[in-house]
């Protein structure tokens, strides 16, 4: 296997990874690399059949995402709500039906896809990234940093790392991280790690013919959220929501079955007449979750102080939507970390 050198590494092609390939080029530096371990970029961005699996929305005070997709020129669009809305307080009780007040802005989706942002961003640095690459241990030396991956080592002054700090406290560091940092990458929850989300395309959006929005919600449903994902150019028509976690003991067939009735008994039998019915468990994604996998009912907290400094005396640092301190776990978070990785990489070297 080779060795290779390079003036910066960055391990993993997710959100945040990809922001600080991109600010980097932007700001003149070429010799750098990112290593992602996946076959595909985006890490918890994924898109099929027009569904977005991951990240999906952002609110108007997310004022990275927004810039970032203006220089990037994607457009944005504020997710459907007309019409009424179902909210069931109990499968035994009658639904309660209620409209969303138009004249306030609802959250925000990414034109296309949230996977346009991650072709964007990775167009201009694409011969810098290596797929199905496994990092295992990070090791400072008199040169700076080596990282040992499954494709050989790699040399470099600095590194990010921008893995889920779960995931990357996994990794064998030497010299070993300091017992503070290694607790607050432990303990520290994984965003979707827990998610199940579900898609449905359609020829048509049945639900709006309904006078319905496509917003459903009930925790004791087999599906706790559902939301018209019909993209912002109308030439796809979909639902996408998050299906119970309880159901995550039946099989694939059976909670397929009990997530199709559970929809047609609110939205109609025109939910069988999907076009693609698809779902992702992130749980059974071995780059997101791990053993130890617990569900978050609360906002889980993002952003621990201990991620935010800088180790192996100024050559490794952290990012990624779980070390923000604002909007931690959302995708803003995800680009702040990104930004303020590469200032500190760039910073004066000791």
């Amino acid at each position: 296997m080779d060795s290779e050198n390079s003036k910066y590494i960055i391990i993993g092609a997710g959100l945040s990874g990809l922001c600080a390939g991109y600010m980097l080029h932007k700001a003149g530096e070429s010799n750098f690399m990112i290593l992602e371990a996946r076959k595909r970029l985006g890490g918890r961005i994924f898109t099929k059949n027009g569904i977005d699996f991951g990240a999906t929305w952002f609110q108007e005070h997310h004022r990275n995402v927004g810039a970032l997709l203006e220089e990037l020129g994607i457009p944005l669009f504020h997710q459907f709500t007309e019409g009424k809305s179902i909210l069931v307080y109990s499968t035994m009780a009658p639904a309660h039906y209620f409209e969303t007040d138009q004249s306030v802005p609802s959250a925000k989706r990414v034109g296309g896809s949230t996977s346009e942002v991650i072709r964007r961003l990775a167009a201009p640095i694409s011969e810098k990234i290596k797929l199905q690459t496994h990092v295992y241990e990070i090791a400072k030396n008199d040169e700076g940093v080596m990282v040992s991956t499954s494709e050989g080592t790699f040399q470099a002054q600095k590194v990010i790392v921008t893995i889920p700090p779960r995931l990357a406290a996994v990794l064998e560091f030497h010299p070993p991280l300091p017992e503070t940092l290694l607790t607050a990458m432990q303990t520290t929850h994984t965003w979707m790690s827990n998610a199940i989300k579900v898609g449905l395309t359609f020829t048509h959006p049945f639900w709006k013919e309904k006078g319905l929005s496509g917003t459903l919600i009930g925790q004791g449903g087999a599906v706790t959220e559902l939301y018209d994902h019909t993209c912002n150019e109308g030439k796809t028509f979909s639902l996408m929501g998050f299906v119970n976690e309880g159901l995550r003991e039946l099989t694939p067939k059976q909670r397929k079955e009990r997530v199709l009735a559970y929809m047609a008994n609110y939205l109609g039998e025109e939910v069988h007449d999907y076009l693609s019915f698809e779902e992702m468990d992130w749980s059974q994604d071995q780059y997101t979750s791990c053993s130890k996998l617990h569900s978050v009912y609360i906002s889980p907290q993002y952003g621990k102080p201990e991620l935010s400094e800088v180790y192996m005396a100024n050559r490794l640092i952290l990012a990624g939507a779980e070390t923000a301190a604002v909007y931690g776990g959302y995708m803003d978070g995800a680009i702040h970390s990104a930004i303020l990785a590469v200032q500190k990489l760039l910073s004066k070297e000791e």
